[in-house]
């Protein structure tokens, strides 16, 4: 009986460990079904406590690899190049969090995914990914006539704005009006901009105290609005996800996957 339970357990190595979204994966997985955190990776010289809830930190990619069955990435872009190419000479699946990638690094993933099972997720909450499905629905509906608004509030820490999930969120829209996102973003308003353009879709981004992330879809037609929001209350509801995409792409054939696959909603 423990072999069976043995080999339902998912192994997983965490890329980014000492952050803040390692840290909830951390605390999380403590009690969460299916999984175990076999190696807890940071980035050398890292000089907080050597260990988190029981587990060491390490440096060694290559033997967290090997003492793994999955990689679960919350790290930074140039982390992320490293951990692709080591997964890939060991055939592991990867799943990565990491938002403000290029376009470069977004094409080795999609190759890559011919070889190794890869899931992309700037947002790994399920309310979250419900509202990426939600605003492609209303935006089919609604149209380009309908003013679009997304906002999006983060810690103060964090680099890369718009976010990944209000990126993932105009895409959505973009994609349902049949436009492409690079030809209707406007990131910047301020007194001397131009009128607003009928089908642009507008970003503003926030970055204040340790706000774990909140989202807002905005849809302004005639004589009504429409509102869409997503408010995660702590990085556990990203965790959870996190957690969850870890044990289900265990188990999965090479290829490029999303949250919507994993909860079973509407891909978007």
């Amino acid at each position: 009986m423990n072999n069976v339970a043995t080999e339902t357990i998912v192994r997983i190595a965490l890329l980014g460990a000492a952050g803040r979204m390692g840290r909830a994966v951390l605390e999380l997985a403590q009690d969460y079904p299916g999984v175990q955190i076999s190696a807890a990776l940071v980035r050398a010289g890292y000089a907080a406590p050597s260990a988190l809830h029981g587990i060491k930190f390490s440096t060694d990619l290559r033997a967290a690899l090997a003492a793994s069955d999955v990689l679960l990435d919350f790290s930074t872009p140039a982390s992320t190049a490293v951990a692709l190419d080591a997964c890939l000479a060991v055939g592991k699946p990867l799943v990565t969090g990491v938002t403000g990638m290029d376009d470069e690094l977004r094409a080795r993933l999609l190759v890559a995914s011919g070889r190794i099972a890869l899931l992309v997720a700037p947002n790994m909450s399920l309310g979250a990914n419900l509202l990426l499905a939600l605003t492609r629905t209303a935006a089919a509906a609604l149209g380009p006539e309908y003013d679009l608004e997304i906002t999006d509030i983060h810690h103060r820490s964090k680099r890369d704005a718009p976010s990944g999930t209000a990126l993932a969120l105009g895409e959505a829209a973009a994609s349902a009006r049949h436009q492409h996102l690079e030809d209707q973003a406007v990131f910047t308003r301020h007194a001397k901009s131009q009128p607003r353009r009928e089908g642009s879709i507008g970003f503003a981004s926030l970055r204040a105290g340790d706000a774990a992330g909140e989202h807002r879809v905005l849809f302004g037609g005639p004589a009504e609005t429409l509102e869409l929001a997503h408010h995660a209350a702590s990085r556990a509801a990203f965790a959870r996800g996190a957690l969850a995409a870890a044990r289900w792409i265990a188990r999965q054939p090479p290829g490029l996957y999303n949250m919507a696959e994993v909860l079973n909603l509407p891909r978007a």
